[in-house]
């Protein structure tokens, strides 16, 4: 059973053919939605943006997201909003089921969209706002590709030797990882896990200027500039976060607008949710424990929300599936 919540669009919401449990009309603070519905049972929250007060800006739905779970949300825009800046914006909350056509809500709630059948409204708005910066000199690399352990030991190098396996699989050539100050990647065998110093970082991403990816495991190093983005890794168990915020208070405050990924994490959807809404912070991906051995299928999904792998084998009716979303 669904719940609608609406406004402007209340009448043709309300002609919608499907089950619905409770349905609300008018317009509210994010508070009071999340309190509203937070411990409610329902499937899906069919939300016309109108009904959200301030909904032009993004950061409230940012709020709500991380309060009801963005997973269980089907936003009705309206069409000014359906601009590459403000539907980039959801999507960077892990907003995916949106429209602004009512005849595609009863699609969204019987297949939800994952982040590969949006992904493309997010790079078209990188590839319209892109800037040079300090890193411009190794613009031929496609992606540097940074990770910093947040929690002592969150796995870092143990998760880029697997995501460095998985993108040789899909590159064939032009794949490295560089660790910094440390030597651990010895104990992989491969001759392009590479341990360098971190004053060596610059001129050795001059020498792999034709890489497709490069993964850097920093170390705690400074140097993420040199990155073209950098992943935080936060192993979310009880003892690492308390030993976390006992060392730094303001932690989640300096990693808001970061992407911060939970790794060797045991944390159900729910689980990340509740954490998502505790921290004020919204984690950009759930890693869980894994077997370094075996094929891990969400290490493909991870790449893939990263930009630099691409489901090659989904079937025409998932690859249309964005056709119908939007009206034309």
């Amino acid at each position: 059973m669904n719940v609608i919540v609406s406004n402007q669009s209340s009448k043709d919401l309300t002609a919608l053919d499907i089950d619905v449990i409770k349905s609300v009309t008018g317009e509210y603070s994010v508070d009071e939605l999340i309190s509203m519905f937070k411990t409610f049972f329902y499937e899906k929250i069919i939300i016309d943006v109108t009904a959200i007060k301030e909904y032009r800006n993004t950061n409230n739905v940012e709020r709500l997201a991380m309060g009801l779970g963005a997973e269980k949300i089907i936003l009705l825009l309206t069409d000014e909003l359906c601009s590459s800046n403000y539907l980039s914006a959801l999507i960077d909350v892990g907003l995916y089921n949106f429209t602004n056509n009512i005849n595609a809500i009863k699609r969204l709630i019987a297949k939800p969209n994952t982040y590969d059948d949006v992904k493309q409204l997010q790079e078209l708005n990188a590839s319209s706002n892109e800037t040079s910066d300090s890193s411009s000199h190794y613009s031929s690399i496609k992606k540097v590709i940074g990770f910093q352990n947040i929690t002592k030991s969150a796995g870092a190098t143990t998760l880029i030797y697997m995501l460095f396996k998985e993108l040789k699989k899909y590159y064939n050539n032009g794949v490295y990882a560089l660790e910094l100050n440390k030597k651990d990647f010895s104990y992989f065998n491969s001759k392009d896990m590479i341990s360098i110093s971190e004053g060596e970082l610059e001129s050795k991403l001059d020498q792999l200027s034709n890489a497709n990816v490069v993964l850097v495991d920093l170390n705690g190093s400074k140097k993420d500039s040199l990155c073209s983005e950098t992943i935080y890794l936060l192993e979310p168990s009880t003892i690492k976060l308390n030993q976390l915020i006992r060392n730094n208070q303001n932690v989640f405050e300096k990693l808001k607008g970061k992407k911060v990924v939970l790794n060797k994490s045991m944390l159900s959807n729910k689980d990340v949710t509740e954490f998502e809404y505790e921290a004020n912070s919204k984690m950009f991906y759930n890693i869980p424990s894994l077997n370094d051995r075996e094929k891990n299928s969400v290490l493909n999904d991870f790449l893939s929300r990263l930009g630099i792998y691409d489901e090659t084998n989904r079937d025409s009716e998932d690859g249309n599936k964005l056709f119908g979303i939007f009206r034309h």
